[in-house]
C-alpha cells in the first residue's frame, strides 16, 4: 500500500441496484431526518445498503457509500455530473468560485488558480507556516489552559492572510475570522434545514446574518487587493500570483473573480486545516502510544530543530497522524452531484436531475475498508506494513477532476504545525466527548480545552 489510497480489495466486481431508504414526509421528503442529525443520517442510509434512494425535500436523490460508486461519481463529475445548485448562504459567500463553477468556466477558473498552490510554491509558503507556528509555541508554557479551537484558527487565520494576502495585520485576519465564523454557522443552519428549499427572494434572519458577513469579507478582500494593485512590487503571496495569472486569452481574472478565488482558498487555508488540527490534538490526548510514536518521530527526525519543507517527506508517521484524523474526523463531511442524461453509477442508470450524495464521514468509518474503523490507529497509513485500502474509501479532498486544488498546501500546513507543537508540549484535553457538528467544515461541538505539558 502506499501512502495515498491504493487498488480496491475486492478483485470480483460488485453490483448494486438503487433500494428504498426511510419514508419521507410529504414535499419535504427526509429533509427533518437529514436535518436533525446529518451525519445519522447517512450513517442510517448506509444501513439501507450501498445504493439508497431517498429525497430532500422535492428532490430525488440517491445516497452511494461503495468506494467504486463514489469513484464513478468523483471522477465522472463535468462529464457525467454537475455541481449541484448550493444555497444562497453558500453562495453569497463562495461567489462563483472554482469550487462551484462549471464546464468551461471551472476550466478556464481552474486552469488560472492552480499554478498558485503547485508543489514548488508550496515549498515558498512552507516557511511562513513554520514560523508563524514558533511565534505561537513561544507564547505557550507549560502548565497553562487553553482553548485549543481559539489558537488553532488564530494560527491558521494568521498563516492565511501572510501567505494569501501578503500582509500581517491582526486587523485583517481578526475581521475576516469572524466573518467566516458567522458564515460557516449560517450555512450549516441553511443547508440542513427548511432554509434549503426556499426561495432565494424569501428573507430570513439567518440570509440577513450572512450578507453582513459577506460584505466583511467583500470589504477586506476589496481592501487588500487595492493594496496589491497599487504597490506594483512583485510579491511571493498567493493574492499577488492570482492577480497576474492570465488564462490561454490572455484575459486576466476580474475583480469578483479575484474576490470568490481569494475567499476559497482563504477557506482551504484556514477553516479546514484549522479542524483538523483541533481533532488532531483531541485523538492524541486519547491515544497515548499514538502520542509517544509521534513524540519519537519528531524526536528523530528534527531533534532540536523546527521544520521546513523538506522535513514533510521525512515526518511519516506525522502525515500518519493527519491522514488518520481526515479519515475519522473529515473537515469536508460530503459530496453531491447531479446527474446529467445517460449518467450512470454502478452499472444503474441515474435519471437526469437526481442529485448523488455520498459521506467521507460514513464510508471512512465503514470496516469493510477500515479494520477496527473506530479506532484511531495512524500505522494503518504505513506504506510497508499498513492496511490495504480500497481507492476512493478514503477521500477527505474528494477526488477525479475536481479533487482540493489546495491538498498539497492543507496537509503540509498540517504536518508542519504538528511537528512544531508536538516537538515541545503535550496537550492534555479535557475529559469528555466532543461531537462532531456538520457545517461548511466539520467543527467540535464545544470548546476543547486543554492543559499544555512540556516536554
Amino acid at each position: 500500500m502506499s501512502t495515498e489510497t491504493g487498488p480496491a480489495i475486492d478483485a470480483e466486481p460488485r453490483t448494486h441496484r438503487i433500494v428504498p431508504g426511510p419514508r419521507g414526509l410529504p414535499f419535504l421528503g427526509n429533509l427533518p431526518q437529514f436535518g436533525k442529525n446529518p451525519l445519522a443520517f447517512f450513517e442510517r442510509l448506509r444501513s439501507h445498503g450501498d445504493m439508497v434512494g431517498w429525497r430532500f425535500g422535492p428532490n430525488s436523490c440517491v445516497y452511494i457509500a461503495d468506494p467504486d460508486c463514489i469513484g464513478e461519481l468523483l471522477t465522472e463529475t463535468e462529464r457525467s455530473f454537475d455541481q449541484p445548485a448550493l444555497g444562497i448562504a453558500f453562495r453569497t459567500v463562495m461567489g462563483n468560485g472554482v469550487v462551484v463553477a462549471r464546464g468551461t468556466d471551472w476550466r478556464r477558473k481552474r486552469s488560472l488558480v492552480q499554478p498558485s498552490v503547485r508543489p514548488k510554491q508550496v515549498r515558498s509558503y512552507a516557511a511562513t507556516m513554520a514560523s508563524s507556528t514558533v511565534e505561537l509555541a513561544d507564547t505557550w508554557s507549560g502548565g497553562e489552559r487553553i482553548d485549543i479551537k481559539r489558537e488553532m484558527a488564530a494560527l491558521t487565520q494568521r498563516i492565511a492572510v501572510r501567505t494569501i494576502f501578503g500582509v500581517d495585520t491582526a486587523a485583517d485576519a481578526e475581521a475576516m475570522g469572524r466573518a467566516m465564523d458567522v458564515a460557516q454557522q449560517e450555512i450549516g443552519k441553511e443547508f440542513a434545514g427548511i432554509g434549503a428549499l426556499l426561495p432565494d427572494w424569501v428573507p430570513t434572519p439567518g440570509r440577513a446574518r450572512i450578507k453582513k458577513a459577506a460584505a466583511v469579507i467583500d470589504a477586506e478582500v476589496g481592501r487588500v487587493v487595492a493594496r496589491h494593485r497599487d504597490g506594483g512590487d512583485e510579491r511571493p503571496d498567493l493574492l499577488s500570483r492570482l492577480l497576474t495569472a492570465v488564462d490561454e486569452t490572455g484575459e486576466r481574472l476580474t475583480d469578483r473573480e479575484i474576490r470568490d478565488e481569494t475567499v476559497t482558498l482563504y477557506i482551504g487555508g484556514h477553516e479546514t486545516t484549522s479542524s483538523t488540527l483541533v481533532w488532531a490534538w483531541y485523538l492524541l490526548a486519547r491515544e497515548p502510544r499514538v502520542r509517544a510514536a509521534l513524540a519519537e518521530e519528531l524526536d528523530r527526525v528534527l531533534g532540536d530543530r523546527e521544520p521546513g519543507f523538506d522535513d514533510y517527506a521525512r515526518l511519516t508517521y506525522t502525515q500518519a497522524v493527519v491522514k488518520e484524523t481526515l479519515r475519522l474526523y473529515p473537515t469536508i463531511w460530503l459530496v453531491t452531484g447531479v446527474a446529467k442524461a445517460g449518467a450512470r453509477i454502478g452499472g444503474v442508470p441515474m435519471p437526469e436531475g437526481t442529485r448523488v450524495w455520498t459521506s467521507q464521514w460514513v464510508t471512512q468509518r465503514d470496516a469493510r475498508w477500515f479494520p477496527e474503523p473506530e479506532e484511531f490507529r495512524p500505522e494503518r497509513w504505513d506504506p510497508e506494513a499498513g492496511d490495504s485500502i480500497a481507492e476512493y474509501a478514503w477521500f477527505p479532498f474528494g477526488g477525479g477532476p475536481r479533487v482540493c486544488l489546495g491538498t498539497r498546501f492543507a496537509m503540509v500546513e498540517a504536518v508542519l504545525i504538528l511537528a512544531v507543537l508536538a516537538r515541545r508540549f503535550e496537550l492534555d484535553v479535557d475529559p469528555g466527548v466532543i461531537e462532531p457538528v456538520p457545517s461548511l467544515t466539520l467543527q467540535p461541538d464545544r470548546d476543547v480545552m486543554a492543559t499544555v505539558r512540556t516536554r
